[in-house]
């Protein structure tokens, strides 16, 4: 990948998605998840039967106030994709939360994550007018190392919280940044 060919894309709207986006989205889902990415789905393999009505709930709830769909386009590829969503409530309504970050598996370790979730921070600050993001990660996979490294800090663990399977708890991690 040329850094110069990397462009992002925000979807506000469920009309702003055609449907070779949202399939080129749920195949990424789904290449994503059964390499064992923590992007939603903790139990590969997935398929799209599985993908589609969690991308179509997604994609039908954006809205450019509450809720934004980020794209990493290389030409007009799609290389990785996230979701970022605020509560509407006036308490809580100058945050949102990171979902779903991820890079297509024949893609990593080119910077897509990392410049896809820098990004991620411009869109929130100045197209949402947010002033903090938070996220919930799976603890075991790396996924601080790469979120601190990104500005993010760890704010607290839920303990175990994550059930993989017989002996595989993990916590999950709460992590924000101020934007």
């Amino acid at each position: 990948m040329h850094s110069h060919s990397l462009r992002f894309a925000q979807a506000t709207t469920a009309q702003d998605i055609d449907q070779d986006r949202r399939q080129a989205l749920i195949n990424c889902w789904i290449d994503v998840s059964n390499a064992g990415g923590a992007a939603g789905f903790p139990f590969p393999p997935i398929d799209e039967g599985d993908a589609a009505p969690v991308l179509e709930a997604i994609v039908e709830s954006l809205a450019p106030r509450t809720n934004h769909l980020l794209m990493a386009l290389d030409d007009d590829e799609l290389v990785g994709w996230l979701n970022v969503r605020r509560d509407a409530y006036a308490l809580i309504a100058h945050w949102g939360t990171l979902h779903h970050v991820q890079t297509h598996t024949s893609r990593r370790g080119q910077g897509i994550g990392s410049a896809l979730v820098k990004e991620a921070h411009r869109m929130a600050r100045e197209d949402m007018g947010l002033e903090q993001l938070h996220l919930a990660a799976r603890a075991g996979e790396g996924l601080e190392t790469f979120y601190e490294s990104l500005g993010w800090k760890e704010i607290g663990r839920w303990p175990g919280a994550l059930r993989f399977g017989s002996g595989d708890d993990r916590d999950e991690v709460l992590m924000l940044v101020d934007l």
